[in-house]
């Protein structure tokens, strides 16, 4: 059994929770002031959220991707890499932080990761399809699902930057993202939770049976999570 600490505890007991089994679903709108309360670290936490999913993972067409506009951003400056030959400048005109082709291969090779997304042109995923097992495990392959392989990185670099985020299942049906920050006002983070919940919902896949929506919760980098209803949310995207 997992022991929290004395702030986690009383974290909970503010949420009105003796223990984390006893957590009731809330509101939508009750869950982010909930989380807004127990944001009590001395940095600005994002918000997070957390979906389970009825859906098989392990089949292609189950195997749930895509992206999203937050309509308020996520409240980070998030760092982008431009991979191309030919569109260097029309990238970093954009907002990319840095764009080029060999350079940043070169510093891949070496183990570099620090950047939250690269976006690459058709032509140069050839090479870059050689560095997966760099790339891969820190979820920064660039995917033409999520739009992060395109010829428009004009486009491409202004949406991430805008708030445009990047969500995949995992192999447990679980879908994690951040919605915002704690400073956010709470109507702002509530229109990022429903863009967000609204979008799952739509990439339901046909070939899934049963519930969809198993569960749904939020919580703040260093606080405990709240459970939303799953029901409400449903009905208020159906």
């Amino acid at each position: 059994m997992i022991k929290h600490g004395k702030r986690y505890t009383n974290l909970l007991k503010k949420i009105g929770a003796e223990d984390v089994k006893s957590r009731k679903p809330v509101s939508l709108a009750e869950a982010v002031s909930k989380v807004k309360q127990t944001a009590s670290a001395k940095f600005d936490e994002s918000v997070d959220i957390a979906i389970n999913l009825g859906v098989d993972p392990r089949k292609a067409d189950q195997a749930i991707r895509g992206t999203v506009s937050l309509p308020h951003g996520i409240g980070k400056t998030v760092r982008v890499t431009v991979v191309t030959r030919n569109q260097e400048a029309a990238a970093l005109a954009a907002g990319a932080d840095e764009a080029g082709f060999e350079p940043i291969l070169e510093k891949i090779r070496g183990g570099w990761t620090d950047t939250d997304v690269i976006i690459a042109t058709p032509e140069v995923m050839g090479e870059l399809g050689k560095l997966g097992r760099i790339l891969g495990p820190r979820g920064l392959m660039p995917n033409p699902k999520s739009g992060t392989v395109t010829q428009d990185v004009t486009t491409a670099v202004k949406e991430v930057k805008a708030g445009k985020i990047e969500f995949r299942v995992d192999k447990g049906g679980n879908i994690h993202a951040s919605v915002g920050k704690a400073s956010f006002e709470a109507p702002k983070l509530v229109d990022n939770i429903n863009m967000f919940l609204s979008t799952i919902i739509r990439a339901k896949p046909a070939t899934a049976k049963g519930q969809f929506v198993k569960s749904v919760a939020i919580s703040s980098t260093m606080g405990p999570s709240v459970k939303i209803d799953a029901v409400e949310a449903i009905k208020a995207h159906g």
